[in-house]
């Protein structure tokens, strides 16, 4: 090779090296932007932010609990509302005057108080709120505040210019629980119905755990490309999270 040629090909060489450590160093990286004694924000990926709030339980103390806030253009989602209407306003302030962004509606994912615990704050500030019709019959039921539109089986509602989706796969943690996913980053919410890693079964009060482990399966097949596992409790991971709520579920 010539002297010249050399000179070039090593300029190329620069230029992919450096383009290449670029993408590295400017990939997303999660971060806490929010907490307060009630209500902790962390940014997960550029587009979803995963909302924590706390329920005190005789069992197993002060738990926290996890939803999710996805964000597109100027509006959100959010699945899951904090456990208390005083937290869920504190999400809900957040959401407008950080984010600037309008809250196109909130999907509580199953009938218990750490999914839907908040929902009258929402309602106060006419924000939509959509669940699976099993959800509003169990709402109903234990006399909680009841999501005011109805679904089916399965959700896809429009933010920004994407797509969320909810989608029932069958019983678990209760009859009713529903997954959400954001296809645009390949994030899942899933809610109590999948486990952090090294978790314990916890509360079984309404469980069928003997569909548990074959309804994770499904989301797991359903979902192949995700990247992204938030669980109701603890920890948000990757696919690892639903391996590891099949294997505790099925090994019974």
């Amino acid at each position: 090779m010539r002297p010249v040629q050399v000179f070039f090909f090593a300029i190329a060489l620069s230029i992919i090296f450096f383009n290449c450590q670029s993408k590295k160093q400017t990939a997303f990286q999660p971060r806490e932007v929010y907490k307060t004694s009630t209500l902790i924000i962390t940014q997960l990926t550029e587009s979803t932010f995963q909302h924590t709030s706390y329920k005190q339980t005789n069992d197993f103390g002060n738990v926290p609990c996890n939803g999710l806030v996805v964000r597109n253009g100027n509006e959100t989602i959010v699945f899951d509302t904090p456990t208390k209407d005083s937290s869920a306003a504190e999400l809900i302030h957040w959401i407008q005057q950080t984010l600037q962004c309008k809250i196109n509606a909130i999907i509580p994912t199953h009938f218990h108080d750490d999914c839907l615990g908040g929902l009258q704050a929402f309602h106060d500030n006419n924000i939509p709120s959509y669940a699976f019709s099993k959800t509003i019959e169990l709402a109903e039921a234990n006399n909680y505040v009841v999501p005011r539109n109805s679904f089916p089986d399965s959700l896809s509602l429009k933010v920004g210019d994407e797509n969320i989706i909810a989608n029932f796969f069958g019983e678990g943690h209760t009859k009713d629980n529903v997954v959400c996913y954001y296809p645009a980053e390949q994030v899942l919410f899933g809610g109590c119905l999948i486990k952090e890693l090294e978790a314990s079964k916890g509360y079984l009060g309404d469980a069928n755990e003997k569909d548990w482990p074959g309804t994770v399966d499904k989301i797991k097949k359903h979902y192949p490309e995700v990247k992204v596992v938030v669980p109701g409790h603890g920890e948000y991971g990757n696919q690892n999270l639903l391996d590891y709520t099949i294997q505790l579920f099925r090994a019974r």
